[in-house]
């Protein structure tokens, strides 16, 4: 019997023959990160987590309420139906007309999903395929990259930070890249950078895609998050935009109902019936007791979506206005979770990996390195605006004096 130094030595992170799609993903880059924060919580050491936008707010009572109501008839404890119950998806299309004017047939133009990251995913896998090719925004959210490369197809990423220079880079690549691209991916407010856009960038990405047959996806997860009046356009709303694509949202954020994880899928009913057919063969829905709360969440607790929203403005004001205190080059996003933040001289050169595992090491306070989200988000940082604002101006105070010490040991 071989020893462990006779075994081949390969690429392979695994001791069993995996798939070949698990071998094409990277190495963990967020790993390093959390093992050091799981370490200092089990050390009894408090850590103020800007790592991950994981909503600390409650859903509105009225939801948890409607819930611990359904969860006591025993009809709702049965396996629901992949694509939704129809009061939902009708409640869904509702929503969407009110809000953006989109009309949406509820029967073949919206589905539930699993939280939009698992509709996302696995409709993926239902478009793509071995020598199909994706656009997507740089920096890239992961899933964004990693749901087309487990589906074994190709990613080309564009930066996505000026959206005119964006739509260029789509509109040159189809022309001349043979096969043509077959996948847009889109992502505004944009998660990492905060990016936003105008109703007019949908125009100009509709009329691209038509005339090159591309296929265009629209994570939409930021679209109750705005700040200072402005208003996220839907993709949807763009004429002639259900040609050709879909739009993925949730009710993690505005409805703060993360884990209750609840998405959906809506728009061109071909991709939508692609992605029912995928979901069909992997899982019986969501918990219909949590379907049940949904509805009752986006028919009568829309004033709570805004008043979160206004929360997360305020902790982003805390947030950027204590970096550019403490000489950050932080701009303020008009929507998302996030703050997209550039690594302050002199540490720029240390790189963002090693300047995140300073600051939870040194400073209590745990982010995500902008290496985490493709080459295009090297010298950045992404924070998380979940905490509140007490706890922000903390994690302010701890980065202060964790820089300003190195600064004096100078």
């Amino acid at each position: 019997m071989r020893n462990e130094s006779e075994r081949p030595q390969t690429d392979n992170p695994f001791t069993i023959p995996v798939a070949d799609r698990l071998k094409r993903l990277p190495p963990y880059l967020f790993g390093k990160i959390n093992k050091l924060k799981y370490q200092k919580r089990v050390a009894g050491i408090d850590v103020i987590d800007l790592g991950m936008g994981n909503p600390t707010d409650a859903p509105h009572p009225m939801i948890t309420e409607k819930l611990k109501e359904a969860v006591e008839d025993s009809r709702n404890h049965r396996y629901s139906v992949a694509n939704g119950i129809s009061n939902l998806r009708r409640e869904v299309a509702a929503r969407y007309f009110k809000r953006y004017g989109v009309n949406l047939n509820p029967d073949d133009e919206v589905i539930a999903c699993l939280g939009s990251k698992e509709g996302f995913s696995h409709l993926c896998l239902a478009l793509m395929g071995p020598g199909d090719t994706a656009l997507v925004p740089a920096p890239t959210f992961p899933i964004h990259a990693y749901s087309v490369m487990l589906a074994s197809g190709n990613v080309l990423a564009f930066d996505v930070t000026k959206p005119d220079q964006f739509l260029s880079n789509i509109s040159y690549t189809c022309q001349h890249l043979f096969p043509k691209p077959k996948l847009v991916i889109v992502n505004f407010p944009h998660n990492p950078s905060g990016t936003t856009i105008e109703q007019s960038f949908y125009v100009d990405l509709v009329k691209i895609a038509k005339q090159h047959n591309l296929l265009v996806i629209s994570d939409f997860a930021y679209a109750d998050i705005c700040f200072d009046g402005y208003m996220a356009p839907s993709f949807l709303s763009t004429p002639g935009a259900k040609d050709i694509g879909v739009e993925m949202t949730t009710m993690s954020k505005g409805f703060s109902m993360a884990g209750w994880r609840i998405g959906f899928c809506c728009g061109n009913s071909e991709m939508v019936r692609a992605l029912a057919t995928i979901k069909g063969y992997y899982d019986y829905g969501i918990f219909q007791a949590s379907q049940i709360a949904a509805i009752v969440a986006m028919r009568h607790c829309e004033s709570a979506v805004e008043q979160i929203a206004k929360e997360y403005e305020g902790r982003r004001n805390v947030l950027c206005d204590g970096l550019q205190r403490l000489g950050w080059d932080v701009q303020k996003p008009k929507a998302g979770m996030f703050v997209w933040a550039k690594i302050p001289e002199p540490w720029s050169e240390m790189g963002s990996i090693d300047f995140s595992m300073k600051l939870l090491d040194e400073g209590g306070v745990a982010v995500s390195p902008g290496r985490g989200f493709g080459e295009e988000g090297e010298g950045y940082l992404r924070l998380a605006i979940v905490e509140n604002e007490h706890r922000l101006r903390q994690a302010i105070r701890q980065i202060g004096r964790c820089l300003k010490k190195e600064v004096s040991l100078a």
